[in-house]
This record gives structure tokens, sequence and C-alpha cells, in this order.
């Protein structure tokens, strides 16, 4: 199964200017955090993230009928490499996460497709 998100970066910035750590500690992981936070591009990095996570939401509720909560999917960097999702609801362990993710100035854009193992 395939999902598909996009996002405008200002989005997800005004939501962390408004809310700060409270929206960031409900959406993003630790991991998800600390990655970009060493970001130059940080709200471009937690955009792309989003967008991801929304994809990843939408395959998952498609093929299984079952509503993912954003801190149920963690969406690791490699620089350089893929991204690579984690999903940390019990029972998905055979589930593989393909995403593709990409940003530029104004819109944050990712894809997930669903491999069942």
């Amino acid at each position: 199964m395939v999902g598909i998100d996009i996002v405008k970066n200002q989005r997800i910035r005004e939501a962390v200017e408004r809310f700060g750590e409270r929206f960031l500690r409900r959406i993003y992981t630790e991991k998800e955090l600390a990655y970009c936070g060493g970001q130059q591009a940080y709200y471009e990095c937690l955009s792309a993230r989003w967008a991801c996570k929304e994809a990843v939401l939408k395959a998952f509720y498609q093929s299984y009928g079952v509503l993912l909560k954003f801190s149920e999917i963690e969406v690791l960097g490699d620089r350089g490499r893929p991204a690579r999702v984690n999903i940390l609801k019990e029972g998905f362990d055979g589930v593989k996460v393909l995403v593709s993710l990409s940003h530029e100035r104004d819109f944050s854009v990712a894809v997930a497709y669903l491999l069942k193992e």
C-alpha cells in the first residue's frame, strides 16, 4: 500500500513557534528531534518528517485499518542515505516501510510504501 503527503514548511514553523516543546514532544521522538536539531534546515527537516508520518499513517490505514499516532512512527535520518521508519506499535514488526522524503524552501513531501514480510 502507498501513502503520500505534502506540507507547507511555514505551517510546521508556526506550530513550533506557537506551541513549542509541547508540540515537538507530541509529534516527534527524541531521535527525530536530535537529528533535525543538527540540521541547518531545521524546520524543513521537521516538516519532511511530518509529511512522512502522514504518508505512513495513510498507507497503514489503507492496508490494516489501523490509525497510528504520530508518536508511534519514528523517521530516522542518515545523512546521504534514505530515511528509515520504525513503527513503535506492537504487532507490526514484520512490516517494512520504504519512504522517500524531500523538501525545498516552501514545501516538504513524502511517499511511504508498505511491504508485508
